[in-house]
């Protein structure tokens, strides 16, 4: 229902502003009739008063009337003697030849020239363009058309964040339900490990199956999130990133030579942990992809001013500067499997929900990237 009602109030809309713009173009083309009717007219009166050979003409009379009434149409008076005149044209311009011939063109261009007649008698031709409200007229459907192609790029434009509003309450709706039915094997796998323990099972084991079982717990959280405002927390930044680096580390390739760099010291922000743990381990997962699990993985924390900035360093394919922007859009990726939302996740995590920036700090092909995350600190 609602999506008819829509393409309803789109097409009224068009018909509306189709129907002004065909209402103009016949408005004009009945001013124009009408300004070719006025100036045959003022020909008519001026043949007359050039057959008129009192030099005491009374200035009062009918013939001058319409003659002088002309204050608006550009014109030209071109006689069989040679004699030329002109009209609402600027005086300085009268006796240049040259601009008077090019304003013929111009009027020729725009009205058909009439021949200026009296009484079967012809003395010369009438060259007019036209005024100025004619003018601002004839360039008022293209204004319209202007307003029709903004108003229907406005109207897709609005169209096109409904249609991504509809998909987004969709996927949201999907991964709550997701992490609903992850919920109840979840709380299976916990009283699996509590039984393993109780049987004596080497203890490496069951912890290590703890940690995955937390694992799927954060995932569960991180998914449940989605769709509603994340609380935040006052945390240290180095240990929360430690923790999901560790995490990725044991389950990697050994191919991969992983390195932490970060003060001896505790920074603070502003952080939701699960949703934050999802972005490092977004980051280091794509670094490790583009190292095609074989390189050096690098995470540097450091602190500038009243920021925290951690940067993920690979020693990966690099990404071209074209690109820098364009790998943060939803469904970029240069890989054959994959739908291309983890680092634009990543920055709407940091960017929407932790008032963030996540940017290329640098890339050069073949040698590497450096994704850099920029948190604001808070006071211990």
């Amino acid at each position: 229902m609602k999506k008819a009602t829509r393409w309803i109030l789109i097409m009224s809309s068009f018909v509306i502003v189709i129907s002004i713009l065909w209402n103009t173009y016949v408005f004009f083309q009945k001013f124009k009739e009408e300004e070719r009717t006025k100036m045959k007219i003022w020909a008519e009166a001026l043949g007359e008063f050039l057959q008129t050979t009192d030099l005491d003409r009374d200035l009062g009379n009918l013939t001058l009337a319409v003659i002088k009434n002309n204050t608006s149409t550009p014109m030209i008076y071109m006689g069989k003697n040679g004699e030329v005149r002109s009209n609402n044209l600027p005086e300085e311009k009268a006796n240049d030849s040259i601009y008077i011939r090019n304003k013929v063109r111009q009027f020729v261009s725009e009205n058909a020239p009439i021949e200026v007649t009296f009484r079967a008698e012809e003395y010369g031709t009438l060259y007019y363009g036209n005024s100025d409200v004619l003018n601002n007229l004839k360039y008022y459907p293209i204004a319209l058309i202007l307003i029709i192609v903004f108003f229907g790029g406005t109207v897709y434009f609005f169209y096109q964040i409904s249609k991504v509003a509809d998909q987004n309450k969709l996927w949201a709706g999907m991964a709550k339900e997701t992490a609903h039915q992850i919920g109840t094997p979840l709380s299976s796998l916990l009283g699996w490990a509590e039984l393993l323990k109780s049987e004596n099972v080497n203890p490496t084991i069951t912890q290590e199956i703890e940690k995955d079982i937390d694992r799927l717990s954060t995932i569960t959280e991180r998914f449940s999130k989605i769709g509603s405002v994340p609380k935040l927390e006052r945390l240290d930044v180095i240990s929360e990133t430690k923790n999901t680096f560790d995490y990725i580390q044991a389950r990697s390739s050994k191919l991969v030579d992983f390195h932490f760099k970060a003060p001896a010291k505790e920074i603070y922000s502003l952080v939701n942990p699960q949703l934050y743990s999802w972005t490092i381990e977004n980051l280091i997962i794509n670094s490790i992809d583009a190292m095609k699990g074989k390189g050096k993985l690098e995470i540097e924390i450091f602190e500038d001013k009243k920021t925290v900035k951690i940067n993920v360093i690979d020693t990966g394919k690099g990404i071209m500067k074209s690109d820098f922007y364009k790998i943060f859009e939803p469904g970029y990726t240069t890989k054959k499997r994959g739908w291309g939302l983890g680092l634009s996740l990543v920055r709407r995590i940091i960017e929407d929900y932790h008032d963030g920036k996540v940017k290329v700090l640098n890339s050069v092909l073949g040698k590497g990237s450096t994704i850099q995350v920029t948190l604001k600190t808070e006071e211990p």
